[in-house]
């Protein structure tokens, strides 16, 4: 099943494609620990307001190739290298699953959308979606929150997953604006 998933890119996509699981896994490690400074105090899992800056890799991925299942394999690829080469947290296995369902929320979410190209609201939608999913998640396995708290923390992870959707759409916005990736935006509608 993975192989028919991956035969749907070029090379070039798969290298886009890879280049933003990097991205997101080597941001981790610089935003949890300042937005902990921020959510300590107030009792809120770091994960919440960080996730949103590290998800938005994924939703970029999203924006710049504009297929079925970006999302998943950048979500595949970022669990891989936390759990072969323990990059970045502590939940070992468990991670696949933490990863991964972001990735397969924001590939539903392109399904149901079916708008093409991706646009700014679609960017904010699936930052949302990423953020929220991973946030639930994580409490469901880890931190079970009681329901006051839950709420609190999806809220705290809605507005950063939004946030971080919007700064996809602005990374994006700058590199078609500068015709970076023009051989792999190219005839899809996008226009400034």
């Amino acid at each position: 099943m993975l192989k028919k998933l991956v035969n749907k890119f070029s090379i070039f996509e798969i290298i886009v494609i890879a280049l933003m699981a990097t991205l997101g896994i080597a941001t981790k490690p610089v935003i949890v620990p300042l937005a902990h400074i921020i959510t300590g105090p107030l009792y809120i899992p770091g994960g919440a307001i960080a996730g949103g800056l590290y998800m938005m890799w994924v939703v970029l991925g999203v924006g710049l190739i504009a297929k079925v299942g970006v999302a998943t394999l950048i979500s595949v690829v970022q669990a891989i290298m936390v759990v072969s080469l323990g990059i970045y947290g502590t939940h070992g296995v468990v991670s696949f699953l933490t990863y991964i369902v972001p990735g397969l929320i924001v590939d539903l979410y392109m399904i149901m959308i079916k708008t093409k190209p991706f646009q700014k609201w679609n960017f904010f939608v699936a930052g949302i979606l990423a953020n929220v999913s991973g946030t639930f998640l994580v409490n469901v396995v880890f931190f079970r929150l009681p329901l006051v708290p839950l709420v609190l923390t999806l809220s705290a992870a809605s507005l950063s997953g939004g946030i971080g959707g919007l700064i996809a759409y602005g990374i994006f916005k700058k590199l078609i604006k500068n015709q970076a990736l023009e051989n792999l935006i190219n005839g899809r509608g996008y226009n400034d």
